[in-house]
C-alpha cells in the first residue's frame, strides 16, 4: 500500500493528465462535446502525423524568430542588469519602466510593431525580445541582491573594485536565478512569436493556425496548439539540463542536503 502511495505521489501529475485525456476522448466518442469544434485527442494526434510536412515548415519560421529574439533578450538582460547593478541611478530610472512594459498586453503591442516595422520577421523578433527580457533581467538582479555579503565584504577589504566583485561573486551567484527566469522566458518566446504571427505575417505556426481556423480544420488547429506546447516543454527541459551542466555545484549541494536529512 505504501509503495502504491509513493508511486501515486511521484507520478500524480502524469496520472491526472492521462485521466483527463482519456475523459476527453470518451466525451468526444460519446458525442458529449461538439465534435466539429473540439476534436478528440486521437484526432489531434492523427492530424499531427498527417499534416507533419506543413507543421514542420511553419515551425521552422516560428522557432527561428523565437531563438533570435530570446538570444537578443538574454544579451540585453545581462548588459542592463550589470549596468543597473553598477549604477544605482540607472536602476532607479529603468526598473519602473521595466515594470510598466509588463502591464501592456502582448496583443496590444504586436499590431503596433507590425505597422511600424512591416510584415517580415523584424516585428516578431522585437516582440519576443520585449516579452523575454523582463523575467531574465529581474532574475539576474535578484541573484545579485542575494549574493553572499560576507564574500563581497571580504573582496572589498582585499581591495577589489565593484567590477571584480561583480565578476567573482555576483555573476556566479546569479546563475541559478538566471536559469529560473530563462525557463519562463523560453515559454514566452514561442507564445510571443505565434501571437505576432496571428496579427501580421506570411508564414509560421501562428499564420498556419489562423488558416486552419478559417478552413474549419479544427483538428489541425488543435495540432498546432499541441505542437507549440510540446516545443515549449522540450526547450524548458533543455534549459534545465544545460543548468545542470553549467552549475553542477548547485545540484550537488541539494543532493548533499537531502542525504543529510535522510541520515539525521
Amino acid at each position: 500500500m505504501k509503495k502504491l502511495t509513493n508511486i501515486a505521489n511521484k507520478y500524480a501529475s502524469l496520472i491526472l493528465g492521462i485521466f483527463l485525456i482519456a475523459l476527453w476522448e470518451v466525451a468526444g466518442y460519446m458525442a458529449w462535446l461538439p465534435k466539429f469544434i473540439i476534436p478528440t485527442p486521437s484526432e489531434i494526434v492523427s492530424a499531427l502525423w498527417t499534416d507533419k510536412a506543413n507543421l514542420w515548415v511553419n515551425s521552422q519560421v516560428t522557432l527561428l524568430q523565437a531563438f533570435i529574439g530570446l538570444g537578443i533578450g538574454i544579451v540585453l538582460a545581462f548588459i542592463l542588469a550589470i549596468l543597473m547593478d553598477l549604477a544605482t541611478w540607472l536602476y532607479r530610472a529603468l526598473y519602473p519602466l521595466l515594470i510598466i512594459t509588463q502591464t501592456i498586453p502582448t496583443v496590444a503591442i504586436a499590431p503596433v510593431l507590425v505597422l511600424l516595422l512591416g510584415y517580415d520577421m523584424t516585428p516578431k523578433i522585437v516582440l519576443v525580445v520585449l516579452t523575454t527580457l523582463f523575467p531574465i533581467i529581474i532574475s539576474i538582479l535578484n541573484g545579485f541582491a542575494n549574493s553572499d555579503q560576507d564574500a563581497v565584504r571580504l573582496l572589498q577589504l582585499m581591495g577589489a573594485n565593484r567590477w571584480q566583485v561583480l565578476v567573482h561573486v555576483k555573476l556566479p551567484n546569479s546563475m541559478p536565478f538566471f536559469f529560473s527566469g530563462l525557463r519562463v522566458s523560453v515559454s514566452y518566446a514561442f507564445v510571443s512569436s505565434v501571437v505576432a504571427e496571428w496579427l501580421g505575417g506570411f508564414e509560421g505556426l501562428g499564420v498556419y493556425m489562423i488558416q486552419t481556423k478559417k478552413a474549419f480544420a479544427y483538428d489541425r488547429m488543435f495540432a498546432v496548439i499541441v505542437l507549440i506546447s510540446l516545443i515549449s516543454l522540450i526547450f524548458m527541459w533543455l534549459v534545465s539540463k544545460i543548468e545542470r551542466i553549467l552549475i553542477p555545484w548547485l545540484y550537488q549541494d541539494q543532493k548533499n542536503n537531502v542525504m543529510k536529512e535522510l541520515f539525521k
